[in-house]
């Protein structure tokens, strides 16, 4: 039985612009765009898994035992500022959502 993680990128909040990267134990996961999804294998015991979408991060530490499988969402949202930001400048302040699912 496998030990996986599973992180999608599809909440309807998501401001669907900028690649989020995902890494577990330091080590490379995914790079997200707007409506992936991405599953892996990993070994069971404690992990932490970071979101970074190059501006800020969100870390979450979390433990799987043998043949559970952990889902977590990531988001990409707005700030107070962003849209008019994008607007004058082509870029604006985003801030990452990153929460475990089940």
């Amino acid at each position: 039985m496998d030990t996986l993680v599973t992180v999608t990128r599809t909440a309807d909040t998501d401001v669907q612009h900028r690649q989020i990267i995902m890494s577990i134990d330091g080590e490379p996961f995914a790079t997200l765009m707007y409506g992936q999804t991405v599953t892996k294998p990993i070994a069971p015991g404690p992990h932490k898994i970071k979101a970074y979408n190059t501006l800020v991060w969100k870390t979450l530490e979390f433990d799987l035992k043998e043949g559970e499988h952990a889902s977590f969402s990531v988001v990409n949202l707005p700030g107070k500022w962003t849209f008019s930001l994008l607007a004058l400048l082509g870029a604006g302040p985003l801030y990452v959502s990153l929460e475990r699912t089940s």
